[in-house]
């Protein structure tokens, strides 16, 4: 055998030794690439998995704020209907007729006697002639006499002489303890 024959021998174990590393090297890369997709493919829905939780997370979040804002809105309307029953409950009573605010002055005094028996008695200006009336007309109320003219909506406000005993009976101090005891049967009529 000669020494071309040899060196061909060489060389044909060196290219089928080179086809078998490159054969071996595209099976490893296929491998490799194989396990890569399945990682790829495994990440990738781990992805969306998560996606959706936040997703989902997110739009609960979104609604629970769109429900606290029309909460807080029906909340607000709620109260604002309820501060115009208030007023507009101030507004009626001060339309009554004098015939009612002579009687509630009447009644007042007698109530106030118990507590201040003798002083000095403020109204609106509405009810400053019905109370000089009053105090004229009934001799258990002598012990008054009246006052100066207060921003109310009627009742009284009685003071002592000295002036250390102050007691708020107008319609706006009966009407706040009402409507504070009241307010939940209010709201609960007009609101269910």
């Amino acid at each position: 055998m000669g020494l071309d024959a040899v060196v061909e021998e060489i060389r044909e174990n060196g290219r089928r030794e080179a086809e078998g590393i490159q054969k071996e090297a595209r099976d490893e890369v296929g491998r490799i690439l194989v396990l890569a997709q399945e990682k790829a493919a495994t990440i990738k829905l781990a992805v969306e998995d998560e996606l959706k939780r936040q997703s989902a997370h997110i739009l609960s979040q979104e609604v629970s704020a769109a429900h606290l804002v029309a909460k807080r809105e029906v909340l607000n309307a709620q109260k604002n209907l309820l501060d115009e029953v208030y007023q507009n409950a101030l507004i009626e009573i001060s339309r009554l007729p004098e015939s009612f605010h002579r009687e509630a002055i009447q009644k007042l005094l007698v109530r106030a006697k118990a507590d201040i028996p003798e002083g000095v008695v403020h109204c609106n200006a509405r009810d400053m002639l019905i109370l000089r009336d009053v105090l004229i007309k009934d001799p258990a109320l002598k012990s008054y006499h009246p006052g100066r003219v207060v921003e109310s909506e009627g009742g009284i406000i009685v003071a002592s002489n000295d002036g250390e005993l102050t007691l708020d009976l107008s319609y706006r101090t009966y009407l706040d303890a009402l409507w504070e005891s009241g307010l939940r049967d209010a709201a609960e009529i007009l609101f269910g």
